[in-house]
């Protein structure tokens, strides 16, 4: 089997860290409680989506728009002044990957203008042969829709191919597509019902690169 499709922010870059401690400040200068919780359910879905939780949470007068317009600001500013952090192992992987002939989808929650850019930074966009974004579906994940279309593109049956996945909604949204999820956890844990959905689970990609080079 040879068809594997990467979720992006917290499985390639280490992203969701680093936008977690950007509305922590945000948060402490505002006032705004429980924005930990808040940003962890967050995990995996499209900024529209992203934007009407906040509003559930916090009510329809909260300034989101201006306080995402800060927290991009301060992403994209560390960003250009320090690179993006990537996960260790992510390089090794793709060559790894590349060198096996590996088909390679990309199937991020992430508008696709800021997708390419991030990836294209990285020298990682080159090993992509098909690239899903969170403005390309109707459907967040949890919803399978995102991972069965980039299965649709690669030209392979779901249950063919890989799906690598730092989050909650991430496992779902590939096992219900009918993937393999191969989990790599970054900010949350998976509880008992997470761990039943994974194909497999691994501390690194390191890890990932080593299970697949059994197969």
């Amino acid at each position: 089997m040879k068809n594997i499709v990467f979720d992006m922010d917290g499985v390639l870059i280490d992203s969701e860290a680093l936008i977690l401690e950007i509305w922590k400040k945000i948060a402490q200068k505002e006032g705004i409680r429980k924005i930990e919780e808040t940003l962890l359910q967050c995990i995996g879905i499209t900024a529209p989506e992203t934007k009407a939780l906040f509003l559930r949470v916090y009510g329809e007068a909260f300034p989101y728009e201006r306080l995402q317009k800060q927290a991009s600001e301060a992403f994209h500013r560390q960003a250009d002044e320090g690179g993006l952090p990537v996960k260790p192992g992510v390089y090794e992987l793709f060559e790894f990957l590349k060198e096996q002939d590996f088909r390679i989808g990309l199937a991020s929650s992430t508008r696709e203008a800021a997708v390419r850019s991030e990836m294209e930074s990285l020298g990682l966009l080159k090993y992509f042969h098909v690239v899903v974004c969170g403005d390309m579906v109707s459907h967040s994940k949890p919803h399978p829709e995102i991972y069965q279309k980039a299965c649709e593109l690669l030209g392979a049956p779901p249950a063919d191919c890989y799906a690598v996945e730092d989050s909650p909604n991430g496992i779902r949204s590939a096992h219900a597509a009918g993937m393999k999820p191969l989990m790599v956890p970054d900010l949350v844990a998976p509880d008992e019902e997470i761990r039943r959905l994974c194909f497999c689970r691994f501390e690194s990609l390191l890890e990932v690169k080593a299970f697949l080079e059994k197969q």
